[in-house]
């Protein structure tokens, strides 16, 4: 009788033993597929070379749409679906430019051209171009020290990176905000531009765009972003308190709202058909580069989850839809659509995992979920272990899920790849194929389709 008590006692324990192993083998099944596997590198190659830069709106947008909805039948999606929503079409228009003059030591006038990328959403300067003092502020509290002097001037915003940061997403946070609303609360005190420091730590002379807010009550002024080492220039200039005047060139419209596209990818669920798991990055980029790692890699990953999935025979339990999301990098047009699709439509959302931090070596996740959910995804981290990828954090998952959470709190992950790289070529010219290691990017998917294996086969409750 002991002993049958004893073999009762230990029978869960067994059971869980062979869960563990026949998951580890699975998940090792999806690694030694994604590593031996050429679609990665072949997708991301197509996407950036074949289409590049996809501004919302533009024509390559809407090859990457076409890209889009193909792959994702050839990587086995039962069915694909174009959802459609209105989102900004805002234009470059020209090649930005912009230079300073000053006298030298000697009084003689010398002239300095600074590389510079006008800020997406950004209203252009005229052909004429806007020629004015130029004014350094160090920070928010600096403008409201000189706030009686700004009038007519072009305001330089010089805040650095935080490097004390090792994470260095969380020195962007602190950052981006001059970005976002620096024009407006410049323009606030009679600025007529603003040029500013771009978000980046790295050394070089790659100016970095991205997108501004105007204030609706304030008037609209240009607003471009310049390279570090055009910043050391400024700054060795105006240590020297050297009267400064710059003139700057941008071109930037914004045209009426036109119609894209999320894509859609699905497989569709075996036992709760009606419960659905998203992954997904944005397919658009910024127009300068290729949008390589921003976020191509997010695209070319969420892909990779659906193929390996198929590729191994898996049929899940719940639906999970593979978005490659529309319009994220000026005005998050398509989350904000699938999330309110979702909620007309009565749908049920149990998970969401987004990549839209790079393609470098995968240190493991970021949730936002409440402590039961993440207790029990704290049991799974020995999983990940052996792909670099059992970091697991609270904290913001992305801001194309987000707006699942919501409408429904949906338990939500972001990938997070490690982050020292990423602000070297965010929104720069440098964010092209060539700086993508492959091989980090598949560790990334690699994680990305063990997780989603996990959430779907035990749920999160």
């Amino acid at each position: 009788m002991k002993n049958f008590f004893l073999v009762l006692f230990l029978l869960p324990v067994v059971a869980d033993a062979q869960n563990m192993n026949e998951d580890s083998l699975f998940i090792h099944q999806i690694a030694v597929n994604i590593l031996s596997s050429d679609a990665s590198y072949n997708n991301l190659h197509y996407l950036t070379k074949n289409i590049g830069g996809r501004l919302s709106g533009s024509t390559n947008m809407y090859k990457a749409e076409q890209w889009g909805e193909q792959t994702l039948k050839n990587a086995g999606a039962d069915n694909v679906i174009m959802q459609e929503c209105m989102v900004p079409h805002w234009v470059r228009g020209g090649q930005d430019k912009a230079y300073i003059t000053y006298k030298d030591a000697n009084g003689k006038p010398q002239k300095y051209w600074l590389n510079v990328l006008a800020l997406g959403n950004s209203v252009g300067s005229g052909a004429k171009g806007i020629e004015a003092p130029l004014i350094r502020v160090n920070n928010f509290d600096d403008l409201e020290a000189k706030k009686n002097e700004l009038k007519g001037k072009i305001v330089f915003y010089n805040v650095p990176f935080d490097d004390t940061l090792i994470n260095t997403f969380q020195a962007y946070s602190k950052n981006v905000i001059y970005r976002a609303i620096g024009a407006s609360r410049a323009a606030k005190y009679g600025a007529v531009a603003m040029l500013m420091r771009s978000m980046t730590n790295t050394p070089g002379n790659y100016p970095h765009t991205g997108s501004l807010r105007y204030a609706d009550s304030i008037k609209k002024i240009p607003a471009a972003a310049m390279g570090l080492e055009d910043v050391k220039k400024l700054d060795s200039l105006f240590d020297k308190n050297i009267t400064v005047t710059a003139s700057l060139f941008t071109y930037g419209t914004m045209l009426p709202d036109t119609i894209a596209h999320n894509v859609i990818g699905e497989l569709k669920g075996s036992e709760h058909p009606e419960q659905i798991i998203t992954v997904g990055g944005h397919l658009d980029s910024w127009d300068p580069a290729e949008g390589a790692n921003d976020d191509g890699t997010g695209i070319v990953q969420t892909i990779e989850v659906l193929r390996v999935l198929k590729a191994l025979g898996y049929q899940p339990k719940h639906t999970i839809q593979f978005v490659l999301f529309a319009n994220e990098e000026n005005g998050t047009r398509g989350a904000k659509e699938y999330a309110a699709m979702a909620k007309k439509n009565n749908e049920q959302h149990i998970f969401a995992l987004e990549s839209d931090a790079g393609g470098f070596t995968p240190r493991g996740f970021a949730f936002d979920c409440n402590d039961i959910v993440m207790q029990k995804i704290n049991s799974w981290k020995s999983f990940f272990t052996p792909y670099y990828g059992d970091r697991f954090e609270k904290g913001e998952a992305g801001a194309d899920v987000g707006y699942l959470m919501q409408e429904f709190h949906t338990p939500q992950a972001g990938l997070s790849p490690d982050s020292q790289r990423y602000f070297y070529i965010h929104h720069a010219a440098t964010d092209v194929f060539e700086n993508v290691d492959i091989r980090e990017m598949k560790l990334g998917a690699i994680n990305m389709a063990a997780l989603i294996y996990l959430v779907d086969k035990y749920g999160l409750q």
